[in-house]
């Protein structure tokens, strides 16, 4: 077997968002859930041939959400490590702040058993990668520095 180092790296790119909804008063975010075992994250994917990152996330977060969606601004990206049938990754996924304009997280793909919201302050804390989570807290700091009162009280 061949050792890390003399694995061939490739550099994939992907690219989704953090969706958000105002109920009421309360801002949420939405998270895509598998249960077994149990892990909640961001949604995000590959990008389909001649489509722009934009489009990409714009696709991927339909697809995985069941939610319409709204492309307001980047937000940061993240990188990390992995290996998977004798090669290493070092994958880049862009992410971008959404405001969901319609569907239904009932209408979500297989790719995860559940879509649910989430108030800030829970999705904060229920992601499941730090990297992620890092994310989700510069939205978090974005959309409170809309407009004066804190939204994720």
């Amino acid at each position: 077997m061949a050792s890390e180092h003399d694995m061939r790296i490739e550099y994939p790119v992907s690219a989704g968002g953090v969706v958000y909804r105002r109920q009421g008063d309360e801002l949420q975010i939405v998270l895509c859930g598998h249960h077994n075992p149990e892990s909640w994250r961001l949604p995000k994917g590959t990008p389909d041939p001649g489509e722009s990152r934009e489009e990409t996330a714009l696709r991927e977060v339909r697809e995985e959400t069941g939610l319409d969606v709204a492309l307001e601004e980047g937000l940061d990206s993240i990188k990390y490590w992995f290996s998977a049938d004798g090669v290493r990754f070092h994958k880049t996924v862009h992410f971008y702040l959404m405001r969901a304009t319609g569907g239904s997280v009932d209408q979500h793909d297989p790719e995860f058993d559940v879509v649910r919201w989430f108030k800030t302050d829970v999705a904060e804390r229920t992601v499941t990668y730090k990297s992620e989570e890092a994310v989700v807290q510069q939205a978090i700091k974005v959309l409170n520095g809309r407009c004066p009162e804190r939204l994720d009280d």
